[in-house]
Formats: C-alpha cells, structure tokens, sequence
C-alpha cells in the first residue's frame, strides 16, 4: 500500500470519492468533484457519480464547468449573488447552454 500523501493530486481526489461512496448513504453531495483533474480522473469521478444516482441516491452537484452540469444533471439550478435565478430540465425548460451561461453570469434567463 502506498500513503495517501504519497499519490498525485488527482489519485488522492479519486481515493476520496471511492472512499465516500463506499459509504451507505443516500446523498451524495459534491462541490467542484473534478476541477484540476486529468480527463481519465474525471471519467472516473463522473461514472461513480452516475452510479450513485442509478442507485437511487440523491446527488447534488455544484460546479462552475457547465459541460459538467449538462453531462451530469437532471435538473440544474442557477445560483447567482446566493439566490437562484434559473431553473432547467425535469419538467422546467430545457437545458441550453446558452442560457445557462447567461444565467451563471447574472443576466435575466
């Protein structure tokens, strides 16, 4: 076995989200999950990301990479200055990039 300390920064990062997801809960709260991370480290963050949600498990995400929201969101809420200024997906409008981009940066959506 190898220190924790000893991995580089994206295997520390998926050590932890293996280690938290081993857990038996049932939300699944992840804050910026892949930001700085080699793309095979987000693959693997994004499958057990997923995984989680197949197992019935609520997932919130936050993260200010709109490709990440989009790939991984049902529904996607738009906080801007604490208070949300946009909703999208499950039975609100469509996710649009677009939109969500202005949304994200303050404009009426």
């Amino acid at each position: 076995f190898e220190h924790a300390g000893n991995l580089s920064g994206g295997n520390q990062q998926k050590m932890i989200v293996a280690r938290e997801l081993s857990r038996d809960t049932k939300v699944l709260i992840a804050s910026q999950p892949t930001r700085g991370l080699d793309v095979g480290s987000i693959e693997y963050i994004h499958k057990r990301i997923v995984h989680a949600r197949d197992e019935g498990d609520g997932v919130l995400i936050i993260s200010s990479e709109l490709d990440e929201i989009l790939a991984l969101a049902d529904r996607i809420l738009v906080m801007f200055k604490g208070r949300i200024v946009a909703e999208f997906g499950a039975g609100g409008r469509p996710a649009n990039k677009n939109e969500i981009g202005l949304a994200m940066a303050g404009a009426a959506a």
